[in-house]
């Protein structure tokens, strides 16, 4: 295979050398996103294994994002350092150690640093798949290879919880890391043979100064807006100290890379109109969908009984409506553009969020499941498309410093999303005396049987409201979103031209 300018005249469908490349981008993928949720399935096992307390354990999950935060930014200067296969060969290698390594842990606090291994190569793979698979396709194409790369962003919240209680439930707790192993090395050997070979540019100075302002920046500003939930208030020393400290740092590296050259996070890429409309919408719709979405889980575990299996089959429907209309929704982006499409599917979404908006204790399963299977079909004509929105239109120079800026953004509004909803529905709950009840026996305080004749049923109408009350304040925010996506392309896109003239080629084509 070779490396060919993309051109008006190339193939409409996806040839077996792109989807080659997929294939191996996703499985990668899979691997990092899946052992997100995974995880969270097991942290009830740290607590009683370790003898830790839930804040602690926590720390399992805040470590393997903080490390993800620390090292995106440096993904894009590193992908065209040293070639998108090499580091996506280091990343798969790093993520893998950590696995193994987290599954040999002896105490919490040697699997918290492991776990921040783990992060450090997991981190890599999105942006770096997403570079990859977008110089692979061309940006003729590029609407149908994000639709590929959304496959894994749907099985990580539905496969997790269902793998993950499988697991600890059959074997034990290090199998949610040893199953990394194999898949790992299926992937390592499949990039080893199907990637092609780097051709990576001259190398451009390292931003030290960038670095050392962006990485630690996101990380405490990530690890306050990530201590919001445990604390209940914003004001709270652990979570205003870090955010501000870390706002400062990303403010100081805005003001720095403004200045400089070939700064670690390429800001001129906002004067891309296009890009810059993508950012904004991306940002509001993950705020608001990804942070619901993790609500989903707990309302059928604490409001309906449900075990963790069961929950994750329940939570099935979400990725069945994504994959029906993700491929035609990647289709029609590379015929007509993104703008319909998106405007499309946040309506539909909307639709399906709107009956989780009125969810009570006994609502009907054919009812709810229906509304995930709808809000998933939302989610396949919205989430992709807007990805696309923002890659189309960048030279292959820009693609890795363009992937590495939407997955920064993408960490954050889903941390910001998770902490708000997170606040919002513990404040409704906090604020019913029912609701608190049933709380304590969700968190084995308070006896069940102690409790006087009525009081789990009504507290478990109380968390209902609860529930119903946030994914309300989530409709809002996904009704939000119609705004910036109005302003999204709707016609085909392409690089711009005059950077093209200037010297700088399209995403390259793989051909035959």
């Amino acid at each position: 295979m070779t490396a060919t300018a993309a051109t008006g005249s190339s193939s409409d469908k996806l040839d077996s050398g792109v989807l080659k490349v997929a294939g191996v981008v996703v499985i990668g993928a899979i691997m990092a996103i899946l052992d997100v949720t995974v995880v969270s399935v097991a942290l009830p096992t740290f607590q009683r294994e370790f003898h830790t307390t839930p804040a602690t354990a926590a720390w399992t999950m805040t470590a393997y994002t903080l490390a993800l935060a620390t090292v995106i930014p440096v993904t894009g200067w590193a992908a065209d350092r040293f070639g998108t296969k090499r580091l996506y060969l280091t990343s798969i290698a790093l993520f893998v150690a950590g696995s193994v390594l987290c599954s040999l842990a002896w105490d919490i606090g040697p699997l918290i640093a492991f776990r921040a291994l783990q992060g450090l190569g997991g981190g890599m793979l999105m942006p770096l798949g997403m570079t990859i698979m977008t110089r692979a396709a061309g940006p003729d194409r590029i609407g149908r290879v994000m639709a590929v790369l959304g496959v894994p962003m749907l099985l990580g919240p539905i496969g997790g919880p269902i793998l993950g209680g499988w697991l600890v439930d059959v074997a034990s707790w290090q199998w949610i890391f040893l199953i990394n192993l194999p898949i790992g090395m299926i992937a390592f050997f499949a990039a080893f043979r199907v990637l092609p070979k780097d051709q990576p540019h001259p190398s451009e100075s390292f931003d030290f100064v960038g670095m050392l302002l962006l990485s630690p920046g996101l990380a405490l500003f990530l690890y306050g807006v990530s201590s919001i939930p445990e604390e209940r208030t914003v004001a709270h020393a652990k979570v205003l100290v870090p955010a501000i400290v870390g706002f400062v740092l990303i403010v100081a590296f805005v003001l720095h890379a403004l200045r400089k050259t070939h700064a670690l996070i390429d800001l001129t890429l906002f004067k891309n109109r296009n890009l810059t409309i993508a950012v904004i919408t991306m940002t509001l719709f993950t705020v608001a969908f990804m942070g619901s979405m993790l609500l989903f889980p707990s309302y059928f575990l604490q409001v309906r009984g449900e075990n963790t299996l069961h929950t994750g089959l329940l939570l099935a429907p979400q990725g069945l409506g994504a994959m029906l209309t993700m491929p035609i929704g990647g289709r029609l982006t590379d015929k007509m553009g993104p703008g319909k499409l998106v405007l499309t599917g946040i309506v539909i979404i909307a639709a399906g969020m709107a009956v989780f908006t009125q969810v009570a204790a006994d609502s009907s399963y054919g009812l709810l499941l229906g509304a995930l299977f709808v809000m998933g079909m939302g989610m396949g004509l919205t989430m992709m498309p807007t990805m696309s929105a923002a890659m189309a239109s960048l030279t292959q120079q820009q693609v890795a410093r363009g992937s590495t800026m939407m997955n920064i953004v993408q960490q954050t509004a889903g941390s910001i999303g998770t902490a708000t909803m997170s606040v919002i529905f513990t404040n409704a709950v906090l604020s019913s005396e029912p609701a608190k009840l049933y709380g304590g026996v969700l968190q084995g305080v308070v006896p069940a049987d102690q409790l006087p004749p009525g009081a789990v049923e009504a507290g478990k109408s109380a968390f209902a409201d609860a529930f119903g009350h946030t994914y309300l304040i989530a409709l809002v925010l996904i009704a939000a979103c119609l705004i910036p996506a109005f302003f999204l392309p709707r016609k085909k896109t392409t690089p711009n031209l005059e950077q093209v003239a200037d010297g700088e080629a399209p995403a390259p084509m793989l051909v035959h």
